[in-house]
């Protein structure tokens, strides 16, 4: 039986390459010669990599409502009223009936038409014939399609499954596993071990295949697929194995920028051209709630953590009627941020070198990028007393790092795990309070009802 993944797929497939390209820089003539989907049959490696040089498609939709319900922002009551989706409204209440009947939700089928072209151009690949001297071009084009899906696999379970437990990640239910772009076969629920294992699988072949520095940063790259190796093992808590993907990718690539040189204006980015930190580029789905300068409200206690010659504080954010709101994105157009930058890739290496006890090495981390971050000559460089001194204040660093980019809900995910982090997460809306205390089901979003009623998989238990 077809399921919403199928029928989602079965239509948008090709037609969605020549309909979304309007954001794409990169396309070229394979997308705008061939009007008749049907016929839309990739027959060299140029068509495969027109596939996969899609804005559009792979860097402009990760998914959002994880972020959406994180502690990063708060609403007025009049702010929430407006809203104009009730599943933005719903996650901000941690609600168990999230959506409206029938309806479309993107962080869901974005990320599987991502996979989808992935695997589109996985199977058609070995069809193609090519001379030698484009080995290196067909490689690329492997890699970046395994990291593409890779990354799109990802997103789901970090949005529609539980996190990780390594007691239980081999029954607890992940998200379909689709591996060929046949729209026929039925989707099943993987176990969540089985997703985190190809998502790392699929990174690790692709390392050798792609190139170290891209011709474009919104396409993956050796660095990207090693970064993001990294945050795959912070997730699951693997921190030797994080370690070593974070020290790969910046023995490839460790440019941070110096925030002293940014001049955001009255921007709501930091930057109008690509900061040099930025491995690979992509941005949150756009939702009311989780844009800079949107109706969202940054936490006011994050906000007061800055120092006043920590440059975030005032690059971050913007003061409007008594309070402040973040716009400080790594995007050019003012979107919010989701990609790979050397920023998280020192922080993972840094957590990671404390979590082992080399807590010289922690730090030393964690003032390469903090000195970066504050106004010329007042860094004073931090200093531990422990590993475990060194953890808390790199945690907190990260906090206030990486505020917006779609990692604090993993991060709360994975840190309840550990009573010393664990936080409950509290709303006050119309004076009644709602809360979302560590290790609630709530942590993985309700799986959308048409896929459910369509395919027969299981919903996740809130």
């Amino acid at each position: 039986m077809k399921n919403q993944i199928s029928t989602f797929i079965y239509f948008v497939g090709f037609s969605c390459l020549l309909l979304i390209t309007g954001s794409c820089k990169k396309q070229d003539a394979f997308l705008d010669t061939k009007p008749n989907q049907a016929l839309s049959v990739p027959a060299s490696l140029g068509d495969l990599q027109s596939l996969l040089y899609n804005e559009g498609v792979f860097n402009l939709n990760d998914p959002a409502l994880g972020e959406m319900s994180t502690d990063d922002y708060y609403f007025t009551d009049a702010d929430w009223a407006s809203l104009y989706l009730t599943q933005e409204k719903n996650t901000y209440t941690w609600d168990k009936e999230f959506y409206d009947a029938g309806s479309v939700v993107l962080d869901w089928n974005l990320p599987y038409q991502q996979v989808y072209i992935a695997n589109t151009v996985l199977d058609y690949l070995p069809k193609i014939s090519y001379s030698a001297s484009q080995q290196t071009q067909a490689n690329q084009i492997r890699g970046a399609a395994l990291f593409y899906r890779s990354i799109a696999f990802y997103n789901l379970v970090q949005t529609f499954a539980l996190p990780y437990d390594v007691k239980t990640a081999a029954t607890d239910l992940g998200i379909p596993l689709r591996l060929n772009s046949d729209p026929n076969i039925t989707s099943i629920r993987a176990t969540e071990q089985q997703c985190y294992d190809l998502v790392i699988q699929d990174l690790k072949i692709s390392l050798p295949l792609l190139p170290v520095i891209p011709v474009y940063k919104t396409l993956p790259s050796r660095p990207a697929a090693n970064a993001l190796l990294s945050r795959v093992y912070l997730a699951i808590g693997d921190f030797n194995n994080a370690y070593k993907y974070a020290n790969d990718c910046l023995s490839d690539y460790n440019t941070l920028v110096d925030y002293n040189s940014l001049n955001p204006g009255t921007n709501s980015y930091l930057s109008s051209t690509f900061l040099s930190e930025d491995i690979f580029h992509s941005v949150l789905e756009a939702y009311s709630n989780d844009q800079p300068n949107s109706v969202s409200i940054a936490d006011t206690l994050l906000y007061k953590s800055y120092a006043n010659n920590d440059l975030r504080k005032s690059v971050f954010f913007t003061p409007r009627n008594g309070a402040y709101y973040f716009r400080g994105t790594y995007d050019i157009k003012g979107y919010s941020f989701s990609g790979i930058a050397t920023d998280e890739v020192y922080l993972v290496r840094a957590e990671c070198n404390a979590r082992l006890g080399n807590t010289a090495d922690a730090i030393k981390d964690l003032n390469t990028l903090l000195v970066k971050r504050w106004k010329s000559n007042t860094f004073i460089p931090y200093t531990a007393s422990s590993s475990d001194d060194a953890l808390k204040q790199i945690l907190l660093e990260r906090r206030k790092e990486l505020l917006y980019r779609g990692l604090r809900w993993t991060d709360l995910r994975r840190l309840n795990k550990d009573s010393r982090f664990a936080i409950t997460l509290t709303r006050n809306l119309n004076g009644v309070v709602y809360s979302l205390p560590p290790n609630d089901k709530r942590y993985a979003l309700p799986i959308p009802d048409n896929e459910i009623q369509l395919s027969g998989i299981a919903q996740n238990v809130r």
